[in-house]
């Protein structure tokens, strides 16, 4: 549409739309939608949001209309013999159908009200047309219509239409001329032909531009449909699913499931961002390929994440391309695709090093394919098996790491580093994992500063510990909700650590410090999980690795009144210090809750207390604090900016201002660790991956003997004290410190650091009473808002990159009202893959509050949705 005056022609058609009702199907205005266009942008400029919620609201028979025209031409078009010919059948035909209803449905999604008649008019059984009736009522020549009557008109059942339209759209993939070579003549013009070399095809097909051009259109419009996940909130969307995903990922066809499932993991991993040269690219993200690569990515992770709807008394049908996905298992598979994964995530870490100005916004998909590793990881137990015996795994945890370190601080990345924590948990759940961490970490000098730890020397897990240590303490409490994770993935691999140096002990030492002062554990009723999680840990490296690990028990020595004043923090010691707590908030003057104030301020100005200062104590209350990050405090009414984030189980009084889901009272939207699995319990599991993502069998919201204020703060009280203070698993720590110092000489251990000697001596005694508890396993477990939160994730991703596509243009989602997320306005520069700061923030804050709590006391009971609604289950 190249002429100004088809433009107008165009859009006078749109405002008849709207503004005549009921228009006669047969009538020729409809043919001007696929006829008139000649680009994308054509439609989507001209065909306004207001034109189609105006159209919506006002005249939708004609909306109605303008959807069967559309899908009839389309289907009429797949199915003529000579398609694509630019005469008899065009191409862009097609494509402006394609692009039209990429523009109408999400205007469609997003009113609820319109729910009913979605589900009648996609989805419901119907009766079309006959393909004969068609032809014969096709006109051929002009004169031939007084000569030849009409034959009547005959009828057929027919699928939903949506089922049909996502069918023909799956074939127009793999069409002959569209997107794939030619066919020759006599062979089926739809061939499941897997677009590039790598899995399950060892020579990729000849492509053109027009051919990725065209890709790009079908699977915009393939999101599109399935995005009507975007329009329901976290809560609701696991469980109800949507129509259109469930249809694509329940195919039962192998070839087409394969066919398209290789298509688009092969296309995304032969992607190379080395080959893009220019490094101010974020002006001129118009790379074809890359846009490709955008959509093929997105929708490889839309289908593979998708957690098929349960249905009480039917049995759930599998998601097919998570299935086999599951069942890969060539080594050389696995090569190309971490080969694949490597060259994306290993861009950053290039350009971050850099000294171009902006080289960094070079990088794109870094957090889609982290995604991508994580479903693996969870899917295929081979893949899994692959990375960690392969030491592959070793580049992940450091690349996961960077992102984490990277992106902490920026408010907008928060679900990244989210993710990365638990990726990093469901690697370490893995026994090898664990062992093979004991390698020596060589090239720390090569990393950006980012993740560059001073003076570092030592293995991959003294990397691992001594990063996840710089993230809780370096993050000013705005991670609080993975501290469970973090402390899970150091449980998990804790029974293997051998050698482990003198600053990783320093550091989990301080860790124990901060965790067990009085401000962190009566800040709120779930600090004590993560002190006993940490515990946990200790003794589990002193019973299964006492003499590997001389430095740590020197550290734990060194550190012995921390120890002995927690065991003295009983009952009757912590009723002392909560009424001392209770009278200076009475003496306050100050409208601020007293307690919190000097909760946060303590454990801030302990930053600065020096360890070996502590002296003989009686009361924990008495110690120096030596934490070293603030986290779970209660809500402090300061606007300091510096104030820790509310902690799991408190309450804020300022949601993140791109909050958008309602508070889950039953507490499911939480991804939960288990108190751990023992090796022999996990061997009874049955066999297979067993990362299922089911409903959550624990939760806290049962346990709680602690006191609520007036105002709805938490109170502390004696009797949830001694709820789970006798619990503490102090025992191995406090046995090994009555015999060690009562065998070492007092000078030996009167400096920072260990002598030779020592450290031999150490390795000489002979422990009695301290037995290796079994070797417990704290998984990852899902549940139902897990799922919400991570479909959040990923639809924000979508959401992000096509406004960066998009740019210049109108997005697909663009102004529609969202509930899966919150989407932030921003002024001028608009967002991107790498650096969407500002423009969408996936997680809510209800569910960022509550997705890092934990439960490490054993199940409480069952964790069921509002109405008993049954969740879906993630299996391998």
């Amino acid at each position: 549409m190249g002429a100004s005056d088809s433009k107008l022609v165009f859009k006078k058609g749109i405002f008849r739309l709207s503004e005549e009702r009921h228009i006669p199907a047969d009538d020729n205005y409809w043919t001007s939608f696929w006829e008139l266009p000649e680009t994308s942008e054509d439609v989507f400029s001209l065909f306004a949001p207001a034109d189609v919620r105006r159209t919506r609201d006002n005249a939708l028979e004609n909306l109605e209309t303008l959807i069967l025209a559309v899908t009839s031409r389309l289907f009429v078009l797949r199915h003529h013999p000579s398609f694509p010919d630019p005469e008899i059948a065009p191409d862009n035909h097609a494509l402006n159908c394609i692009r039209v209803l990429t523009r109408i449905l999400p205007f469609l999604y997003e009113k609820e009200s319109l729910q009913g008649w979605e589900e009648n008019f996609f989805w419901a059984r119907r009766r079309k047309r006959t393909r004969t009736s068609l032809i014969a009522n096709e006109v051929l020549f002009d004169e031939s219509q007084e000569e030849q009557p009409r034959p009547p008109e005959e009828f057929e059942d027919a699928k939903p239409l949506a089922e049909e339209l996502i069918d023909t759209l799956i074939d127009l993939l793999f069409f002959s001329d569209l997107t794939v070579p030619r066919q020759p003549h006599g062979s089926p013009k739809v061939s499941y032909s897997i677009w590039q070399s790598g899995v399950g095809c060892a020579t990729s097909i000849p492509t053109t531009k027009e051919h990725e051009s065209n890709r790009c259109e079908i699977l915009r419009l393939l999101l599109t449909l399935t995005s009507q996940s975007m329009y329901l909130s976290p809560s609701v969307l696991p469980l109800k699913g949507t129509r259109a995903l469930t249809h694509i990922c329940t195919c039962p066809d192998k070839q087409v499931v394969l066919s398209v499932l290789c298509s688009l993991l092969n296309t995304t991993l032969k992607y190379n961002p080395a080959t893009w040269r220019v490094p101010y690219n974020t002006l001129v993200f118009k790379d074809p390929k890359q846009i490709l690569v955008t959509y093929t990515l997105q929708f490889l992770l839309v289908v593979l994440l998708y957690p098929v709807p349960e249905e009480p008394g039917v049995l759930t049908p599998k998601n097919y391309y998570r299935h086999f996905a599951g069942r890969l298992h060539r080594p050389q598979d696995f090569q190309f695709i971490v080969d694949g994964m490597t060259r994306i995530l290993h861009q950053p870490l290039q350009a971050n090093a850099s000294y171009i100005p902006g080289a960094q916004n070079s990088v794109r998909f870094a957090p889609e394919t982290i995604m991508l590793f994580w479903e693996l990881t969870q899917c295929n137990k081979r893949f899994r098996s692959f990375m960690i015996d392969t030491d592959r795994a070793h580049d992940f945890v450091i690349f996961v790491l960077f992102y984490a370190l990277e992106y902490k601080g920026d408010a907008s990345k928060q679900g990244v580093v989210r993710m990365c924590a638990f990726l990093l948990q469901t690697l370490s759940a893995e026994k090898n994992f664990g062992i093979n961490l004991n390698k020596m970490f060589e090239a720390q000098e090569t990393l950006p500063p980012a993740i560059r730890i001073t003076g570092f020397r030592g293995t991959y897990a003294d990397f691992l510990i001594q990063s996840i240590y710089n993230l809780i303490t370096k993050s000013q409490g705005k991670l609080t909700v993975i501290y469970p994770a973090l402390l899970a993935v150091i449980n998990n691999i804790s029974a293997y650590l051998e050698g482990l140096s003198g600053s990783t002990c320093n550091r989990l030492i301080q860790l124990y410090n901060s965790m067990s002062s009085p401000s962190f554990l009566l800040a709120n009723e779930t600090n004590h999980n993560l002190l006993r999680s940490l515990l946990e840990s200790m003794n589990a490296i002193v019973e299964h690795q006492y003499k590997k690990n001389p430095h740590f028990v020197y550290s734990i020595i060194r550190s012995r009144k921390r120890f002995e004043a927690l065991r003295s923090f009983t009952l009757e010691s912590g009723q002392e210090e909560i009424e001392r707590r209770n009278r200076k908030k009475k003496e306050s003057a100050a409208a601020h809750d007293g307690m919190e104030t000097n909760s946060t301020r303590s454990s801030l100005e302990s930053l600065r207390s020096p360890t070996a200062s502590v002296t003989r104590v009686s009361t924990l209350h008495d110690v120096p604090e030596d934490g070293a990050f603030a986290v779970g405090e209660d809500d402090d009414d300061s606007d300091d900016e510096q104030r820790p984030t509310p902690s799991p189980s408190s309450h804020s009084e300022n949601p993140s201002r791109a909050s958008s889901v309602e508070p889950h009272a039953d507490g499911s939207d939480v991804p939960r660790q288990l108190r751990g699995m023992s090796e022999k319990a996990r061997g009874k599991m049955p066999a297979g991956p067993r990362f299922s993502r089911q409903n959550s069998t624990t939760s806290l919201g049962g346990y709680s003997v602690s006191g609520q204020s007036q105002t709805g703060a938490f109170e502390p009280t004696a009797e949830w004290i001694d709820s789970w203070l006798p619990e503490l698993p102090l025992h191995t720590i406090l046995t090994l410190i009555n015999q060690l110092t009562a065998l070492l000489p007092r000078q030996s251990i009167a400096t920072d650091s260990p002598t030779g000697a020592v450290l031999q001596r150490i390795q000489e005694i002979q422990l009695v009473g301290v037995d290796a508890s079994p070797i417990r396993v704290h998984m990852f477990e899902w549940s139902p808002m897990a799922l919400g939160w991570y479909e959040s994730l990923l639809w924000g991703f979508v959401f992000a990159s096509e406004m960066q596509v998009a740019r210049g243009t109108v997005g697909i989602w663009n102004t529609t009202q969202i509930k899966l997320f919150h989407v932030q306005q921003t002024a001028a520069q608009g967002p991107s893959l790498t650096s969407p700061r500002g423009a969408v923030d996936a997680v809510g804050s209800n569910i960022v509050s509550r997705i890092g709590a934990i439960n490490l006391r054993g199940a409480a009971g069952p964790a069921i949705p509002p109405g008993g609604a049954h969740a879906p289950r993630r299996s391998g």
